[in-house]
């Protein structure tokens, strides 16, 4: 008997062989004209191939089983595809990375994968958004969308663009944002601005090894269906990048993810070939680990369905060299880094970047400590506007904060001011920064003010002498001449010692309050602002001062002041003060300035 039936066994062996060496393996998909299958047409039971990168650069296919259509799911009349993936995905789950992976049956592309189910799921469930909204993505659209995940919006602004809440446990798979030679203190300490965009950040998954926006040679036999590719933010020293999976190439157009990056609408970023480490297996967190290697184009569309590139096109990105030295207490070099990277530009991100990546150089550092100053100085190269320049010192001090986050954060102010004008968008060169660190705590308030004699002539020159005091140090003097205006009125007048911020202030405030201001305006108020490290002396009169745009109106006659007011735009605000400081000198210190001091003078 088991002779026959072991007879039996090697029959059916010897039948079957053939059919299962017979069968065709399937055929990779290359970029070029595609076969649609419409939604229509998709029925439950079908089974087709989805195409993603495990390892290396080469896609590798998964059977997928079609297991109905969830209706609606997008929003009107934009339906998502249900399958259940089989093969390596079986054991994996539905990865972060393998957002986009197309999706074919009998040779037609039905989509992309884009959704997985929730966490533990034993299954590999996945929601596939159709060819045909993906599509739909138009590579002129200018229109911005309102849910867009931009730096400064709070968790619920971000929720619509994630795809949150559209059902509980089918999500948009994570493009999470992947960060190389950025330290974990430096994402610990960034976290809440990445939190409240509803992102999730990886550190050291995956790197970028691009320098610079130009395609490479070769560009065009990039980015085939099922290859892996990288959205770049930042590269260089150092590299923030989000991965996925292609979809569609015709060869010059090119989908991927079936979801939004960050749903921003039109966009000029850095598009990237990317090579996959590995994929980890997991039913709490799968996830690819992937490096960006080479730019062959920009993505230009970011929206609800997809992401939208062109191959050979080339995004600007903003140049940023940093030196940053480490001195002795004589300020002699003990050591010194140069660093270089490029910047994505986009008005709510370039300013976040700047910050992330300034913080991040001081933080590797080895003399990094809570007494030490940083005293930054460089320019912004502007193509158009004239330079903008750059000068501060931070220290610890009655700050809630450490001094390298108050630098980031001033730093990164100047960005969003340049940035978030409603005229025209600003065209940066280059950046280049030189920070030094200083090991001692230099801060100095200012204590006092003195003269001689109060009552003064006008054109008279009055000796005026200030005292500062430094941190744990004696007070330091200095005397100036500050001339009386032959023209100055009789009467009360002041003598104003104080910082920089003092005197910016209102100026600021002016700027802010316009809607307005375009980029010359927005240069011209920042080359304006005085600097931290140095200690200003005014004359104060009793009359006022005119703040608009980037102009200051010192002295108005009331009557110039009503006409002024009565004539200008009721959308172009205007700042008034009831005295005019005018700046007669200033007294430069190797610390960071603050206080203010008055003295009153009498002019006969």
């Amino acid at each position: 008997m088991n002779i026959r039936i072991a007879a039996v066994l090697m029959g059916l062996a010897a039948t079957a062989l053939p059919a299962f060496a017979a069968e065709t393996p399937p055929v990779r998909p290359k970029s070029g004209k595609v076969e649609i299958m419409p939604l229509s047409e998709v029925k439950q039971g079908m089974t087709g191939i989805a195409w993603t990168v495990f390892q290396g650069t080469e896609p590798e296919p998964v059977p997928v089983e079609i297991m109905g259509i969830s209706k609606n799911m997008w929003g009107p009349r934009q339906d998502i595809i249900l399958g259940k993936m089989g093969g390596k995905a079986a054991r994996t789950n539905v990865a972060k990375g393998m957002s986009g992976s197309p999706v074919y049956i009998d040779g037609k592309l039905i989509g992309a994968v884009s959704l997985g189910l929730s966490q533990f799921s034993p299954d590999a469930i996945c929601g596939i958004t159709p060819i045909e909204l993906m599509l739909e993505i138009n590579g002129s659209d200018k229109s911005r969308p309102a849910a867009a995940r931009t730096p400064g919006k709070t968790v619920a602004q971000n929720a619509q663009a994630g795809g949150e809440g559209v059902l509980e446990s089918l999500v948009p798979i994570d493009s999470p944002l992947v960060f190389s030679g950025i330290n974990g203190d430096t994402l610990r300490d960034f976290s809440s601005v990445f939190q409240q965009m509803g992102l999730r950040t990886v550190q050291g998954s995956g790197g970028v090894l691009t320098h610079g926006s130009k395609p490479v040679a070769g560009w065009e036999r990039a980015l085939n269906p099922g290859e892996s590719v990288a959205t770049v933010l930042v590269d260089g020293d150092m590299g923030v990048s989000a991965f996925g999976t292609v979809t569609y190439n015709d060869g010059k157009r090119v989908l991927a993810f079936g979801h939004p990056l960050f749903n921003l609408g039109p966009v000029d970023m850095p598009l990237a070939k990317s090579e996959v480490v590995l994929t980890l297996a997991s039913q709490f967190q799968p996830s690819k680990m992937a490096n960006a290697t080479e730019i062959v184009g920009a993505l230009r569309q970011d929206r609800h369905s997809g992401i939208m590139g062109e191959l050979g096109a080339t995004a600007p990105m903003i140049p940023v060299t940093l030196k940053v030295r480490s001195l002795d207490g004589k300020e002699a070099v003990l050591s010194e880094k140069d660093f270089h990277f490029n910047v994505f530009v986009h008005q709510k991100w370039t300013p976040t970047l700047m910050m992330l990546t300034l913080y991040n150089s001081i933080s590797n550092l080895n003399d990094f400590a809570d007494d030490a100053t940083y005293r930054l100085n460089g320019k912004v190269e502007m193509n158009g506007p004239r330079n903008i320049g750059l000068a501060t010192m931070q220290a610890a001090g009655d700050m809630p904060m450490p001094a390298p986050m108050a630098l980031a954060l001033w730093l990164g102010d100047k960005f969003n001011r340049l940035y978030l004008n409603n005229v025209n968008t600003p065209d940066v060169k280059g950046v280049t920064l030189s920070l030094d660190l200083l090991p001692e705590r230099r801060v100095a308030a200012i204590e006092t003010g003195w003269v001689a004699n109060t009552e003064v002539r006008a054109g008279d020159d009055l000796p005026v002498k200030v005292s500062v005091r430094p941190y744990r140090g004696e007070p330091i003097q200095r005397e100036v001449i500050v001339k009386i205006p032959a023209g100055l009125a009789k009467g009360d007048h002041r003598i104003l010692l104080s910082d920089a911020d003092t005197l910016n202030r209102m100026q600021n405030a002016a700027g802010f309050m316009n809607r307005f201001i375009d980029v010359p305006q927005a240069v011209s108020l920042l080359n304006q602002e005085r600097i931290n490290n140095r200690l200003y002396v005014s004359l104060v009169k009793a009359s006022p001062t005119a703040y608009y745009d980037d102009k200051t109106m010192p002295s108005m006659p009331s009557s110039v002041l009503n006409v002024i007011q009565a004539g200008r735009a009721s959308n172009r605000a205007m700042v008034t003060t009831p005295e005019t400081a005018s700046e007669q000198t200033s007294i430069p210190f190797d610390y960071m300035v603050t206080g203010s001091y008055s003295l009153r003078i009498h002019v006969k």
